[in-house]
């Protein structure tokens, strides 16, 4: 799974959001169409080619008005799954793409 195949899936609407995803977006204000915008403005954080669920990445996007987003994706079947979406928490990211080193 790459940058280019996870936005070639959502210009071809190839994507779909796992009920986990659907209730968390819900929980946190995000809409359908922001998930969307992010994904189309992307790029890779995370890479976890060994998930024992499969291949899944986080990837960092904004909104057409600049909100940070994260997705978790998954593939599945040659179908981009959003695994769940948020939007990064301060106290857990140093910045939307880097990660705080907890000790």
């Amino acid at each position: 799974m790459d940058i280019q195949w996870i936005k070639g899936q959502v210009e071809k609407g190839n994507y779909q959001l796992k009920l986990h995803a659907v209730e968390r977006a819900s929980i946190r204000g995000i809409n359908p169409l922001e998930v969307k915008e992010a994904l189309l403005d992307c790029e890779i954080i995370e890479d976890y080619p060994d998930d024992k669920r499969g291949h899944s990445c986080l990837v960092y996007g904004k909104t057409r008005v600049g909100r940070d987003i994260h997705v978790l994706c998954g593939m599945a079947y040659d179908i981009l799954w959003i695994i769940t979406v948020y939007e990064p928490d301060p106290a857990e990211w140093v910045n939307p793409k880097t990660r705080r080193i907890v000790k």
